[in-house]
């Protein structure tokens, strides 16, 4: 009886102290949730005051620039540093016509890619491509650049440039001369570096489309060319904008590689033969040389504006994917 009453009592211990370890493991995770909640709410807020951070940065050190030349500034086609003369109109033109250009080249060439590597090739076979188009993604910027140079600048001029002549002279795109260097090569070395951006997001995106409703494609008589168009790129257009503006965002701010190809020049032209400027090509060939403090303001008012395109256009693109998400669900 003694023993029994014994056993009860270190059985009822045994629990009470299991009970106790219970609450306060529980209590330990409870404290360490806490902590994980309050740590990401930290490092997302700083990601926030950074970003405002950079804002002020820029609006602080382009006061000089606003000041002088306002609104104008971005509607005025005139650089002259020697004469403190500065408009950022031609800037903003090769920013935007060699982004234009290179997203109207790589988007639909790597959603094609992502397709093929998703749906046509073995799976194997498709991991091996994959990895292959993702290297490119790793090359440095500056190696594009002689890239470009050496090889890319003397076939626009010795072979593209003859063929879009004879084929599209009479359009104002493709007239004058050609020394290889200029919008075009800026715009092919911009697509070729965004390509590996774009199709890794639109691969990811397709993966989430329910094999299922391939499958229920196919089943009703649908041929692959229409599974594709009706059960894949439908239904997954969000995802694949995002990833193409994702890329656009990467080819508006690129620096050393346009710097070398672009030819550097502020002028606004319609052919795509000639050379250019951009915004961020401008920065990193004058930032280290102005020699007055109005230059050095008018850098910093082009970074300005930089962002703000980059803002918009993101804006823009975000719409575009919130209005698609409206209409599917309504």
């Amino acid at each position: 009886m003694v023993r029994d009453i014994e056993n009860i009592q270190h059985s009822f211990s045994t629990e009470n102290d299991g009970n106790i370890s219970k609450k306060q493991t529980f209590l330990t995770y409870g404290e360490q949730d806490k902590f994980a909640y309050y740590l990401l709410k930290l490092v997302a807020s700083l990601v926030i005051i950074l970003l405002l951070g950079m804002i002020a940065m820029l609006l602080n050190s382009s006061l000089s620039a606003i000041e002088e030349f306002g609104i104008g500034f971005a509607l005025n086609d005139n650089w002259n540093p020697v004469e403190d003369e500065f408009g950022a109109l031609a800037f903003l033109f090769g920013t935007l016509v060699t982004s234009a250009l290179a997203i109207l080249i790589a988007a639909p060439l790597s959603i094609s890619v992502a397709v093929f590597i998703n749906e046509i090739l073995p799976t194997k076979l498709g991991k091996l491509i994959s990895l292959f188009v993702e290297m490119i993604a790793a090359i440095p910027s500056i190696v594009f650049g002689l890239w470009g140079i050496f090889f890319l600048g003397p076939f626009v001029k010795d072979v593209l440039t003859p063929f879009l002549k004879s084929n599209f002279g009479f359009l104002p795109l493709f007239q004058g001369a050609s020394f290889g260097i200029g919008i075009l090569t800026a715009s092919i070395i911009l697509a070729i570096m965004i390509t590996p951006t774009i199709t890794s997001i639109c691969r990811e995106v397709l993966k989430t489309v329910p094999k299922i409703q391939k499958e229920a494609a196919l089943a009703l008589g649908a041929t692959r060319f229409e599974m594709i168009k009706i059960a894949l790129i439908k239904p997954s257009f969000s995802g694949l904008t995002g990833g193409v503006v994702l890329g656009l965002g990467r080819a508006l701010g690129e620096t050393m590689a346009v710097a070398m190809v672009i030819g550097n020049s502020p002028t606004i032209t319609a052919s795509l033969f000639s050379p250019a400027a951009t915004m961020a090509s401008v920065i990193a060939n004058e930032y280290a040389e102005a020699d007055s403090d109005l230059h050095l303001s008018a850098m910093c008012y082009i970074g300005l504006l930089l962002f703000l395109v980059t803002f918009i256009v993101n804006s823009f693109a975000r719409a575009i994917v919130w209005k698609k998400q409206r209409k599917a669900r309504g």
